[in-house]
């Protein structure tokens, strides 16, 4: 089987997007506009001399300094039937299509799992001094699928990228999910997640509603005080956890270009405790994908358990749109209780979910010395 790579329209390309189960909210078209200092393209795979598509991404071209030439970047993409015994049919056409618009490299994350630990066998191995990472601990499961996908790109010449600091790291390999459906696809209720979390979840749960933290969503477009009121709570928990905070026109863009898409795209939370905010988050929700995106917490306050609350709240309203997961997005791999990323671990274990591992991103040079003169620059910027 061949396939044309071609460009496509926003329009057609959400179309794809709106006719997945599930899809990364960084392949929709909205999120281009969100990076709007990259140049973007949404493209599509049809099969050989036809119109039926198979296939969809969002590109990102990033120019390197003083050339007009690109890194293509399709972050968490792009959405393919990974399954495939032959990637190279689907990812030739792609690099052909990248290199006439003059990419010198591509950069792509499938969207496949490798590895899941479950909050059990996370659990054991922060109490093993042994185990230093999520690699030192046998998985729960090892994902057949996955590993033919990193075998083909190994033999089709895509490199894996490193996963440290800074512009090469991309997108994290390490998330944190709770699955919402069973083994055999139905889903779980309420009081199942609620049994699976850890008993400090639980009980900070019903600490939050015995103390009165009151949790509302925002109602309708998301207004300039309930975004700057979100905010300026996330610029404090940045000060508190030593983060760059990203600035208000950032969340104004990302609101109204996702909100824009479809109105269930993007939802902002806030916890209350006496009319005090003491915690907010961002959700966004692709199809049956719900993700925790951004969050932010009062340093006052914090006994209340307002962050406890309104993950839970975001959890019960990602089951009641029938999701299949709730992503609570990147961890490191460290289980080393002495790190300072473990106890973000240990925050999103006590969930009962489990830490997946995907393929990681991979790089497939077009010009290689463009190519090799990018990576130098980017290991000196690290």
């Amino acid at each position: 089987m061949t396939y044309d790579v071609r460009a496509t329209t926003p329009a057609e390309h959400l179309a794809y997007v709106d006719a997945q189960r599930a899809a990364s909210f960084l392949q929709t078209p909205a999120w281009g506009q969100v990076k709007a200092e990259w140049r973007r393209e949404s493209i599509g795979w049809f099969r050989a001399g036809s119109d039926e598509q198979v296939g969809a991404a969002l590109v990102l071209y990033r120019q390197l300094p003083k050339v007009k030439r690109y890194l293509a970047y399709l972050p968490e993409g792009p959405l393919l039937d990974w399954t495939t015994d032959d990637l190279g049919a689907l990812l030739r056409p792609l690099a052909a299509h990248l290199k006439a618009q003059g990419a010198f490299g591509v950069r792509i994350g499938p969207p496949v799992v490798t590895r899941r630990w479950d909050a059990a066998a996370i659990k054991a191995g922060i109490a093993d001094p042994a185990c230093r990472r999520l690699g030192d601990l046998a998985p729960t499961d090892r994902d057949a699928a996955g590993a033919r996908v990193v075998s083909q790109l190994t033999e089709l010449g895509w490199r894996p990228q490193a996963v440290e600091g800074g512009f090469a790291a991309g997108q994290p390999r390490h998330v944190f999910q709770v699955p919402l459906r069973h083994p055999d696809g139905t889903a779980r209720t309420e009081d199942q997640v609620l049994a699976g979390m850890n008993q400090l979840w639980r009980r900070n749960i019903k600490k939050a509603a015995k103390a009165g933290v009151a949790v509302r969503q925002a109602q309708g477009p998301i207004g300039d005080a309930d975004l700057k009121a979100f905010h300026d709570l996330y610029v404090h928990t940045a000060a508190r956890d030593h983060f760059t905070p990203r600035p208000l026109g950032y969340f104004r863009t990302m609101v109204d270009a996702l909100g824009a898409e479809s109105p269930d795209r993007l939802r902002l939370w806030f916890a209350h405790h006496e009319g005090d905010l003491v915690a907010a988050t961002i959700a966004i929700r692709v199809g049956a994908h719900a993700w925790y995106s951004y969050g932010a917490s009062s340093t006052d306050k914090r006994d209340v358990r307002g962050s406890n609350a309104v993950q839970w709240a975001m959890l019960q309203d990602a089951l009641a749109a029938g999701a299949d997961v709730y992503d609570l997005r990147g961890i490191t791999d460290t289980l080393d209780a002495d790190d300072p990323h473990a106890g973000l671990i240990q925050f999103k274990v006590g969930t009962g979910g489990e830490a997946v591992e995907y393929a990681g991103e991979w790089d497939l040079p077009l010009h290689r010395p463009l190519y090799k003169a990018f990576t130098v620059y980017m290991s000196r910027r690290g």
